[in-house]
């Protein structure tokens, strides 16, 4: 079992990979600073990654394996990083997920093939069951636009899907 401080390093290590050194979203060590941040527990037999929000525990991850545990801490902050990407580098009516997906896949290869493969698989069983829609944003813009000139809220949905259908 690595120490808190060894798992640190590791942590921090794999961060630099990915210019993440400085990013807040780094789990804390053994200790809680709340508010939703995880942090990292060691016992003698497990790895813990807990998020605690307003005092109450929301999550635990619990595993005997060192690379699961870092697994764990990258999905999640690449995910982070990936999401203030596609905000900076967002681009007309597209799917938000478009540059998500892929940013997080390009973080997650820098450190592991594996985990960004074992992402992949999550991003396509996700896209499975809610395929991308490059037209939400636009369509629901319309809804609105239609319901605030006097439609009623299904009249106006219908009209928007008229305009910009569901993707198939």
């Amino acid at each position: 079992m690595k120490s808190l401080e060894q798992i640190k390093s590791e942590v921090d290590r794999m961060a630099a990979v990915i210019e993440a050194s400085n990013y807040a979203g780094l789990p804390t060590y053994g200790v809680s600073k709340d508010a939703a941040h995880p942090h990292i527990e060691v016992d003698s037999t497990s790895y813990h990654w807990v998020v605690v929000e307003r005092g109450h525990e929301q999550d635990r991850f619990t595993t005997t394996e060192l690379d699961a545990l870092l697994e764990r801490v990258f999905t999640t902050v690449t995910f982070e990083l990936a999401t203030a990407y596609e905000l900076a580098h967002r681009s007309g009516p597209i799917d938000c997920r478009r540059l998500i997906f892929q940013r997080q896949i390009e973080l997650l290869s820098m450190l592991s093939p594996r985990w960004a493969q074992t992402e992949s698989e999550k991003h396509a069983h996700i896209l499975g069951a809610h395929p991308m829609d490059d037209l939400s944003g636009v369509r629901a813009s319309l809804t609105r636009e239609l319901r605030e000139s006097g439609h009623a809220p299904e009249v106006a949905w219908q009209m928007a899907l008229k305009r910009y259908p569901l993707p198939a």
